[in-house]
């Protein structure tokens, strides 16, 4: 059993575009101070439970339980402001923009002073030193690597209470995968809830505290990362050579 409270709770969320439904009933809960991981293979409907929890999509049906509070039917930006951020999959930066522009990007809704967006601006460059390197390169010439890494920056200067990382490991080599493994460790350890979203399963149950498993739209099974590494269902449709 986890120490945590609950931070983030879905119930019974079923989501889709237009008639075609995706989501069946997705039951998940994220708790405060723990890195979650959400897995599955591609397709099976974790970047769509992504974007509705995001607000890019109204459910049909289902709760999005935050602090008490329903978050179904509300904006991004009215999401974003209670402390979800959410870093798709492909980073989506402003290419033209400096790699500066594209962090304070993230914090264009806060109302703090400029010397607190500061204070957070040197913090993912502490984090990410690579990026203080780049601060005055455009964002699209960057590898994919520090590209991932300016995304992760930009939603880090949102403040968020929750961190949402959509597809970390897509493209990107081994070793950088590992430094950013080691910065989201970090991030935590300062206190930052983050749900990790993976088709990588075995860098998302590494990374991670508790873990769901994702298919068909639905979660079919769930519990702590560390044992569903061990698990022989598990370990047989998602580890491939790694289950003998």
């Amino acid at each position: 059993m986890t120490q945590y409270p609950p931070l983030l709770e879905l119930t019974g969320i079923e989501a889709g575009y237009g008639e075609i439904n995706v989501l069946w009933g997705v039951d998940l809960t994220l708790f405060q101070g723990e890195i979650s991981a959400l897995v599955g293979s591609n397709g099976v409907g974790k970047s769509t439970l992504m974007r509705t929890l995001s607000g890019l999509i109204v459910p049909t049906a289902g709760r999005i339980d935050w602090a008490g509070e329903d978050l179904r039917g509300l904006s991004p930006a009215q999401i974003l402001a209670h402390g979800i951020a959410h870093v798709p999959e492909g980073r989506r930066l402003f290419s033209a923009m400096s790699v500066e522009e594209n962090l304070l990007m993230g914090a264009y809704a806060r109302k703090e002073s400029r010397a607190v967006i500061q204070r957070d601006l040197d913090r993912v460059y502490a984090t990410f030193p690579r990026l203080h390197e780049r601060r005055s390169q455009a964002g699209g010439t960057m590898s994919g690597g520090e590209q991932q890494m300016c995304a992760i920056g930009r939603g880090m200067m949102s403040a968020p209470r929750l961190l949402i990382i959509d597809e970390l490991s897509l493209g990107l080599s081994p070793l950088l995968v590992e430094q950013l493994v080691e910065a989201l460790q970090s991030l935590n350890r300062e206190g930052l809830s983050i749900l990790v979203v993976e088709q990588d399963v075995i860098t998302a149950l590494e990374l991670s505290t508790t873990a769901y498993v994702m298919d068909m739209g639905r979660i079919v099974q769930s519990g702590r990362s560390s044992e569903l590494m061990h698990d022989p269902a598990i370990r047989s449709a998602y580890l491939g050579a790694l289950a003998a």
